[in-house]
């Protein structure tokens, strides 16, 4: 950040030192010199006291000057910016910051020049830490700079800022013009998902982030669509992102496969779920315990698939040999019109001690 900035400052000298009011000779052989002095300091292996003496001797000239006709007022503004590139060397950024936000103010400098060194001086605070102060003179700078070739740049650094300080609202109004360009890189997604996120804005988050989303995209981007549908309330867009992300090769996990299912159940899509469980029983991707063929049955059941779902409840049933789970597959058989199988089940149930089967077993007699 030092170096860039440094550089940055010692290329606007050269560009703006005879691009305002006529100086006198001696003062552009100061100015010249001076720069040439800060110009042989390699960054890194600076001279401190070389650096010393250049903003010591810059400070004296914009000082002397500071009271003088347009040109030493000029000339005052390039001894301030002068000393603020010394002070970046020096790491000095927060003084730097100092120095600039005096050569703004000299009345002669052009206001081209102004904004320049406006932006400039926030990019100093904020590496300097004062980050209130960075923010403001960046919204300063865009009021300002409509059309300029940085103006999205800088946009979107602030509002990275604003975010970063939880300022949601503020970041959502430099946010929304910027969208309107479209075009939007990962980290400039990534950006507008949290800030729409946090004021509220899911549906709009979730269409950004689905407008992105292709077979390029990193597992991360497909999960956290997901995961915005489903704060958004919109389950089953939430289990067909993970599905497409699943068919991609994106997620291969047995807990992402077992997220997948569960997703899934949730989004009204219940015979999708039952058979990923299938597929995952039968390759053993997921174990063939309690648990998952508990979650096999109810899927099977929740999409109506009687065959299916008598089997699976069937086969839950065979393994817990619970008086319940046999009670549910006779109920369910009966339900469907399966008497003979809802007898058996219900037979084993009373059998087990269940009292409810008992009463069930009355409508076969």
């Amino acid at each position: 950040m030092q170096r860039w900035v440094a550089i940055m400052l010692l290329s606007a000298m050269s560009a703006t030192a005879v691009a305002n009011e006529p100086l006198p000779g001696d003062i552009i052989q100061d100015l010249n010199g001076l720069q040439s002095q800060l110009a042989s300091q390699a960054n890194g292996s600076a001279d401190p006291e070389v650096l010393s003496r250049i903003i010591s001797h810059a400070r004296s000239q914009s000082e002397r000057l500071a009271g003088g006709n347009r040109a030493d007022q000029w000339a005052s503004a390039l001894y301030h910016q002068l000393a603020a590139s010394a002070l970046v060397r020096q790491g000095e950024n927060l003084a730097a910051a100092d120095e600039l936000a005096s050569a703004r103010q000299r009345p002669s400098v052009p206001d081209s020049q102004v904004r320049r060194w406006l932006r400039d001086e926030a990019s100093l605070r904020r590496a300097a830490g004062e980050r209130d102060e960075a923010i403001a003179l960046f919204e300063q700078w865009l009021s300002e700079s409509s059309g300029n070739e940085r103006y999205a740049e800088t946009a979107w650094l602030l509002v990275r800022m604003l975010a970063e300080e939880e300022r949601w609202k503020a970041a959502l109004e430099w946010l929304v013009p910027l969208l309107e360009q479209g075009d939007l890189s990962a980290e400039q997604q990534t950006l507008t998902n949290v800030v729409l996120r946090h004021t509220g804005e899911n549906e709009q988050a979730l269409s950004w982030l689905l407008k992105g989303l292709n077979a390029e995209s990193e597992a991360d981007a497909w999960r956290q669509a997901a995961g915005l549908a489903q704060q958004a309330g919109q389950l089953g867009v939430a289990a067909a992102v993970w599905e497409a992300a699943w068919q991609l090769g994106k997620l291969s996990t047995p807990d992402e496969r077992l997220t997948l299912i569960q997703l899934h159940l949730a989004g009204g899509t219940p015979a999708r779920a039952a058979e990923h469980l299938e597929a995952a029983l039968e390759t053993g991707e997921l174990p063939s315990n309690e648990e998952t063929l508990r979650l096999r049955a109810t899927a099977w059941q929740q999409a109506k698939h009687i065959d299916n779902a008598l089997g699976a409840w069937q086969a839950l049933a065979e393994v817990t040999q619970s008086a319940d789970d046999w009670r549910q597959l006779g109920q369910l058989a009966y339900g469907w019109g399966r008497n003979e199988q809802a007898e058996a089940a219900l037979t084993t149930a009373a059998n087990l001690g269940d009292p409810q089967a008992e009463e069930w077993l009355a409508n076969f007699h």
